[in-house]
């Protein structure tokens, strides 16, 4: 836990490729001006990862990079990826970086917020009346499951074919240690949470399923419920504002993220934590590197800044900086500003440094 009297903060950046670097000088200008504001030093320090990292020392993820990340009280992310590195053997593409920075981390609990900010409720693709209100955290497992799991590969079969392999597991102990963090997290909301899981057909669901509801009896103030993964994804459709915190696997929870993120319209607008037991966490927003507008001034840079906002929350423990940052994006679309994602009629299309200026005055005000 970070010393809450503290005031200078480490921070790792890292730009990434795409859009990245255009989105975090928005976010560094508006942590600099509040920081300057409120006394809170930040000492950044930016490395590479991800495509850049490629070009640059030949793999996605450089040790230096995750040595400083390391020594950082938290490291906030932009983005990475692009079609340039799309060709490479997958050992050494761009996301390859960012699984090993989750695990050198040990970062376990992906926190994906899913919230309909009432300025932005035309822009989902539902019924405003099935989307209002919307207010949905995702507790996604990061370093477990199928994406880690062994064996895994493409072997050659004995007849002369291929079997590609992906294996899903999960402890015990990994189970239990996301479902504390759900269980605190429905705590801290509305007191409700859904774990999802297809325990009906695998049998590591069932582990799954069999852990969470023994934990629950430690926290008897929330009402636990289970979905099966491909109703979750329905109802998540159907009717998102029956879901308050959800807990997953790390396949499901890549999945049933991105839906509940589209509820509110646009990818652009959400940000994400990614947190272990101990040492920094990592901030970062959910959307791509948008490599076809990158460089021209056209990204959506508040998912970057909310990610800064959660950052504060809940790697610094400055609850209250964090809700002027959040303040600040409501001030500037309820002004109109608008970048070409979440346009809509009547509205001011800015572009990105646009956008950050008029954070940066909503902050000043």
């Amino acid at each position: 836990m970070t010393d809450s009297t503290a005031q200078s903060f480490q921070i790792t950046l890292l730009p990434g490729d795409g859009i990245g670097p255009e989105i975090m000088a928005v976010a560094v200008n508006v942590l600099k001006q509040i920081g300057e504001q409120e006394g809170i030093k930040f000492d950044f320090t930016e490395a590479p990862i991800g495509g850049v990292a490629i070009d640059t020392t030949g793999v996605p993820l450089p040790k230096d990079t995750l040595s400083i990340c390391r020594q950082s009280d938290a490291v906030l992310l932009a983005s990475i990826g692009g079609y340039k590195w799309d060709s490479l053997p997958r050992s050494q593409r761009p996301e390859t970086g960012l699984l090993g920075l989750r695990a050198g981390l040990g970062l376990f609990a992906n926190l994906r917020p899913a919230t309909i900010l009432p300025q932005l409720l035309e822009a989902s693709s539902l019924k405003p009346e099935v989307v209002e209100g919307v207010d949905i955290m995702v507790v996604r497992e990061l370093t477990g499951g199928i994406y880690f799991g062994q064996p895994k590969g493409i072997f050659e079969t004995e007849d002369s074919d291929q079997r590609g392999v992906s294996t899903m597991a999960y402890t015990g102990k990994e189970i239990d240690r996301i479902g504390r963090v759900a269980f605190e997290t429905a705590q801290k909301r509305q007191g409700r949470l859904c774990s999802v899981d297809k325990a009906n057909v695998l049998e590591v669901s069932q582990l799954w399923r069999d852990r969470i509801t023994a934990l629950s009896k430690s926290y008897t103030d929330v009402e636990l419920s289970h979905l099966y993964v491909d109703n979750a994804a329905m109802q998540l459709v159907r009717a998102p504002k029956q879901f308050d915190t959800i807990v997953t696997g790390n396949l499901f929870g890549d999945i049933l993220s991105d839906a509940a993120a589209m509820l509110t319209g646009s990818i652009g607008m959400l940000p994400s934590a990614s947190l272990g037991e101990s040492g920094p966490g990592v901030y970062e927003p959910v959307h791509g590197s948008a490599p076809d507008i990158a460089g021209q001034d056209k990204a959506n840079p508040l998912a970057q800044v909310l990610s800064a906002a959660m950052m504060l929350r809940y790697g610094l423990d400055r609850p209250a900086t964090a809700d002027r940052i959040e303040q600040a994006v409501l001030s500037v679309l309820d002004q109109g500003y608008r970048t070409g994602d979440i346009m809509s009629e009547g509205m001011k299309v800015v572009g990105c440094k646009a956008m950050g200026e008029a954070l940066q005055t909503a902050l000043s005000s």
